[in-house]
């Protein structure tokens, strides 16, 4: 029986209401091995995809950037290297993944740049126009109703304010989209089980990145939520890509 609104967790249908303890489940299962894992899956580029975000966003010194679904600090660690002083404040929804990033060396030696907090994308503990960037990487796909985060990362920015969006996407290519979804049901879920011990986490990001939407329609959504000048850009062939809207 449900009880409300439906949405999908992978391939499951489950209530909306459901779907955020389930995706901190998964997160809290995988965290201590999660940056380990994203090195295997990816065969070390997802640090060349991350680069790339750093280049199209381009940091300077005192901004002050919002990492959501920011996890153990990878991104905000290169967004500091770029922009010594600029500031970053990390949150996710799953302590356990803020807590590994604070072990980390890079997250020492930076404390007095970085903040950590636990947030939920779709309802942000942050006051209005407070920051001058947004990123989200990999962590959209993971959240309820995609509309939500989306407004709300309009809200926290400040008028000029810039949202890049690194996610998962679909490959255009239909030959080459068979050919990495035989790599991702076949391998992914095995990989993570040999790996973190946890099968169902990895299947479930798996199907994730199968449900999320193509980038047109991830850019139209952008603009929905009400920023101007969305482009994308397709990184590996459209294995993953970046949006970027501003908020004008």
């Amino acid at each position: 029986m449900t009880h409300g609104k439906q949405t999908h967790f992978g391939f499951q249908t489950v209530d909306e209401d459901a779907k955020a303890g389930m995706v901190h489940g998964v997160f809290s299962s995988v965290a201590s091995r999660y940056d380990l894992m994203n090195d295997l899956m990816s065969a070390g580029i997802h640090r060349l995809w991350k680069t790339a975000l750093m280049d199209w966003l381009a940091p300077r010194d005192g901004q002050h950037l919002l990492d959501v679904a920011g996890g153990t600090g990878d991104v905000a660690f290169r967004f500091l290297e770029r922009a010594p002083g600029a500031r970053v404040t990390v949150c996710d929804m799953t302590e356990s993944m803020l807590v590994e990033g604070q072990k980390r060396a890079e997250a020492v030696e930076r404390a007095d740049r970085l903040a950590w907090v636990t947030g939920d994308a779709m309802k942000l503990p942050f006051a209005d126009n407070s920051f001058d960037r947004y990123t989200i990487s990999f962590g959209i796909r993971n959240v309820t109703r995609i509309p939500d985060a989306l407004a709300e990362a309009y809200r926290v920015l400040r008028p000029g304010g810039r949202i890049v969006v690194l996610e998962f996407n679909q490959i255009p290519v239909p030959a080459a989209q068979w050919a990495y979804d035989r790599y991702s049901f076949n391998v992914i879920p095995a990989m993570g089980q040999a790996v973190t011990g946890d099968r169902d986490s990895y299947q479930y990001l798996v199907e994730s990145i199968r449900k999320f939407p193509d980038q047109e329609t991830f850019a139209r959504m952008i603009g929905d939520a009400g920023f101007g000048r969305v482009q994308y850009r397709n990184l590996s062939m459209g294995i993953a890509a970046l949006h970027s809207g501003w908020k004008i």
